[in-house]
């Protein structure tokens, strides 16, 4: 893989498509930026008053190429706090396998209907905290963009994973792949990448992307995804 190839359509195709800022219903933020050390400070404090009109949390997505050098701190300096920092992925889609087997006595279901969301949902809640019956709603609302997969077994959900699919460019993103604690480490994660990379390829996207926690960026390296930068969550309350 050309890594600088592939960033900089990252940044054309996907993070820059839609302008620097997206306010939507479950997540508002600053997802790019044009800065340097004269300008930061003055578009930090611009972006902190702009979104407080909101009247709620807010997130700046920082990326490890970012500039000014030092925009983390500066961030860290305007009362932001940083979430846990995650690997940028990309993999070339036709690279990465599509087939793995599920463990013994558990069965993979699209997402469709009220009832899989709900599961969906639950497992998301569990695994990764909080509330996200947002995305569950999104699936159901957005079928065309949008496919989940969970995990059923022992007659409930024990894993699930999203796939988006971006109209217009080469990438499809992996989201939300997530393991109840007592089922990790039986190959649940490798088949729902494979099972996600299978519908990204025949819907005909290039690049599979995925921002990785330390727990998954390890097996999806090891899957054929290459690391091209960081990301970290800058939180403004």
């Amino acid at each position: 893989m050309d890594r600088d190839y592939v960033l900089a359509e990252f940044e054309r195709q996907i993070r820059r498509a839609d302008g620097e800022v997206l306010i939507e219903d479950d997540w508002a933020g600053v997802v790019a930026s044009d800065l340097d050390e004269a300008t930061a400070d003055g578009a930090i404090a611009g972006y902190v008053a702009r979104f407080a009109e909101l009247g709620r949390e807010w997130e700046w997505k920082h990326y490890s190429y970012d500039k000014p050098a030092d925009l983390a701190d500066r961030l860290l300096a305007a009362g932001f706090a940083p979430e846990p920092t995650e690997a940028l992925l990309v993999a070339v889609i036709d690279e990465l396998p599509t087939e793995a087997a599920l463990p013994a006595g558990t069965t993979l279901l699209p997402v469709t209907d009220e009832e899989t969301v709900e599961m969906f949902v639950k497992v998301h809640n569990e695994v990764f905290g909080g509330d996200y019956s947002a995305v569950g709603r999104k699936l159901l609302e957005d079928k065309e963009s949008q496919r989940g997969f969970v995990a059923v077994a022992e007659g409930g959900p024990v894993s699930c994973a999203r796939v988006e699919f971006t109209p217009g460019t080469d990438f499809a993103g992996l989201w939300g792949c997530g393991t109840l604690a007592q089922w990790r480490g039986r190959g649940l994660f490798r088949a729902l990448v494979a099972h996600g990379t299978r519908a990204a390829k025949d819907a005909g996207f290039r690049y599979f992307q995925a921002d990785a926690s330390d727990d998954s960026s390890p097996i999806l390296q090891r899957l054929g995804f290459v690391q091209l930068a960081t990301t970290t969550p800058f939180i403004h309350p």
